[in-house]
């Protein structure tokens, strides 16, 4: 089993920059490929991000290129989204995932999930 636990989430205004954070216990986090996805309200769960246990691999959605950024500091149990740029229809609920079995543009392919943390883009 694995516990994850985001943070940073909050209102923030269209343009401005976020970084959300989940940090990981019970298990060999270091050996996990590591997720960002995001449910807005009324719609399906998506995938945002995702990074191979090492850091070495990334991939992002086309809505969040260039403006999120993935990154992991295994000594900390730790993996990041940085998000700039952000925009109104950024507004969800992000969740942090893990996959034992690497990368995976596919959110329902993660093994398991944190709580979620509440992002608001105002216009």
């Amino acid at each position: 089993q694995v516990q994850l636990v985001e943070s940073g989430g909050g209102l923030v205004q269209a343009g401005g920059p976020l970084r959300l954070s989940c940090t990981a216990s019970g298990r060999t986090f270091s050996t996990d490929a590591m997720g960002w996805c995001r449910q807005a309200p009324g719609k399906e769960r998506d995938f945002v991000a995702t990074i191979s246990w090492n850091g070495g691999i990334t991939y992002y959605a086309d809505s969040v290129k260039g403006r999120f950024t993935i990154s992991r500091d295994n000594a900390k149990n730790t993996v990041y989204l940085q998000m700039n740029s952000l925009k109104p229809e950024d507004t969800a609920v992000y969740y942090c995932a893990a996959r034992y079995r690497g990368t995976s543009v596919r959110e329902y392919e993660y093994d398991y999930w944190g709580q979620g943390t509440q992002v608001t883009v105002s216009a």
